[in-house]
């Protein structure tokens, strides 16, 4: 099994963002360092797993990081010229 190309940013936690409706999710603004100024932000629903299971969300103000990964065939080689 290879691996797959991957490249992980810092972030933090900019705020949480309320549901305007009890259907709606909670969701987590996160800002990503080294993102270009317009897409620096990225939203994502406030629900994720600890080690053993629970369930937990994100609080204002922490540190995280924002990994992105592909399939190999999704890539190319970088051109270093």
């Amino acid at each position: 099994m290879s691996k797959k190309p991957k490249a992980t940013k810092p972030g933090i936690v900019k705020k949480i963002v309320k549901p305007v409706h009890p259907t709606v999710p909670e969701k987590a603004e996160i800002a990503v360092e080294g993102a270009d100024e317009l897409y620096r932000e990225i939203r994502i629903e406030n629900k994720l797993e600890d080690s053993e299971g629970h369930k937990v969300k994100l609080k204002e103000g922490a540190p995280v990081s924002v990994t992105i990964e592909a399939d190999e065939e999704a890539t190319a080689p970088k051109d270093d010229s």
